[in-house]
């Protein structure tokens, strides 16, 4: 995008073009980058600066709406509308759903490569038939208490559920393309002890909320921007919330190739972790999960 749309409270809103912006001072865009929207579908957007391999300075969005004229889909965003509907397929088809943490993330293939993998996918499921959730998560003190609530035993002698299996990369991409998935009432294991309902399970940044027993959440959204030390990443569809990456910052930079701060700039990012107040209460803290980037997702904004 071009243009984005700046609202800041008690202020009348402005119009400005990538050109203009990318001119303001540093603080004025740290200040103002988390107020942008589509000018067209008012879908909440962020702005990535010029990068040092080229790439221009932009606008862009996650949540433009479909019939928007500012909605331009890649090979990539495609892909994203694709993983939401075989989510949402699961979401009719199955009776609970498992996260497999482990799952492999998808790399580009030939059709050919692909079709054969759905084939082998397909008759390994027959062969085995439906699994009950098997995992390795293990919850602490603090949060068995409230997870337990939710993670009744299944009745005895009642049928074996279909339980579909997905991994993070798709539930974010679902997630993100507005799929059924975060209001869903279908149980979501996170291992074979503790399952939630899928709508209070996966929460947006925007709506976490700090709980006395530290319970663990799926919390997702879009990243504004890094701090210039990449220690904290700051979500774009909120202001009072932050990301520690300190402890995982070296694994992270090496998974997903983040060479400089602007690559994660409009980044989608789905993790396991929990949340609460810093010690004056001004800001929310969202930690990543016993420090298991395998409970991470991140998906780079496009060039």
């Amino acid at each position: 995008m071009l243009d984005a749309v700046c609202r800041v409270e008690g202020q009348a809103e402005k119009t400005y073009s990538v050109f203009t912006f990318q001119r303001l001072s540093e603080q004025e865009i740290e200040a103002l980058r988390q107020q942008l929207y589509c000018p067209v579908c008012d879908g909440k957007a962020y702005f990535r600066k010029a990068s040092r391999d080229g790439k221009a300075a932009c606008f862009g969005s996650r949540y433009h709406q479909v019939d928007c004229s500012e909605f331009n889909p890649s090979a990539s965003r495609k892909q994203e509308e694709q993983d939401a509907l075989e989510v949402n397929q699961q979401l009719l088809e199955s009776d609970a759903l498992k996260i497999d943490f482990s799952m492999p993330l998808r790399r580009k293939s030939q059709p050919a490569q692909q079709a054969q993998t759905r084939q082998a996918q397909a008759e390994q499921a027959q062969a085995e038939g439906v699994q009950s959730p098997k995992g390795s998560y293990l919850a602490n003190a603090e949060s068995k208490a409230e997870t337990k609530t939710e993670s009744e035993s299944q009745p005895k002698g009642s049928p074996e559920p279909k339980v579909a299996t997905q991994g993070l990369q798709k539930l974010l991409h679902s997630l993100l393309r507005g799929s059924d998935l975060a209001s869903s009432d279908l149980w979501v294991y996170t291992d074979d002890k503790y399952r939630w309902r899928a709508k209070n399970l996966f929460v947006n940044f925007a709506d976490a909320e700090p709980n006395e027993r530290h319970a663990p959440r799926m919390y997702w959204g879009t990243i504004s921007h890094a701090d210039k030390a990449l220690l904290w990443l700051n979500p774009a569809d909120c202001k009072d919330v932050g990301i520690p990456i300190e402890e995982v910052k070296d694994e992270l930079c090496k998974k997903y190739d983040i060479q400089q701060r602007e690559d994660l700039e409009g980044a989608g990012i789905i993790l396991f972790g929990k949340c609460f107040w810093n010690k004056d209460k001004t800001r929310k803290i969202i930690q990543l999960w016993n420090k298991d980037l395998s409970r991470l997702h991140l998906v780079k904004a496009e060039d």
